[in-house]
């Protein structure tokens, strides 16, 4: 199933993501950021679960289901510009907006900001096409919402 996915992920001609994929794209996308630091806590993993039952609409078991599945697949992801840069392709640009946000709560979700984790963040902003402005925007809303 992953293999699939990652498969079209990182295949040179683009295939559209269903919706289904692409949770588990951006899922996994939250888990590389909760995971750049070394220190995967249970804290980061309770927001990611939270994050997917808001935007998807699950029940706790569902999004724990798409949190696991996605820490799978993003352990098998070898590349995330070319995994952003898909995810780029499938997902409008206000919601990808809402991704940088996503990111940034679970980058604050421990209460401390690591350069790794500010590192990747800042990269897959690029990736994904938002602008700094519209991230710094996204990162005020994510510390408001603490």
């Amino acid at each position: 199933m992953f293999r699939d996915l990652l498969n079209r992920l990182l295949s040179p001609v683009d295939t559209p993501l269903t919706d289904k994929d692409a949770r588990l794209a951006l899922c996994a996308l939250l888990v590389r950021v909760a995971r750049s630091d070394h220190n995967y806590s249970d804290v980061e993993k309770d927001r990611i679960d939270r994050i997917s039952q808001s935007r998807y609409g699950l029940d706790m078991g569902g999004a724990i289901i798409l949190r696991e599945e996605a820490e799978a697949m993003e352990a098998e992801a070898p590349d995330t510009v070319r995994f952003t840069r898909a995810i780029k392709d499938a997902v409008r640009y206000e919601d990808r907006i809402g991704v940088i946000e996503a990111l940034w709560q679970v980058v604050l979700a421990d209460g401390k900001r690591d350069a790794s984790e500010d590192s990747l963040l800042r990269l897959s902003a690029s990736l994904l096409g938002v602008n700094d402005r519209d991230s710094a925007l996204a990162r005020q809303r994510a510390e408001a919402a603490l």
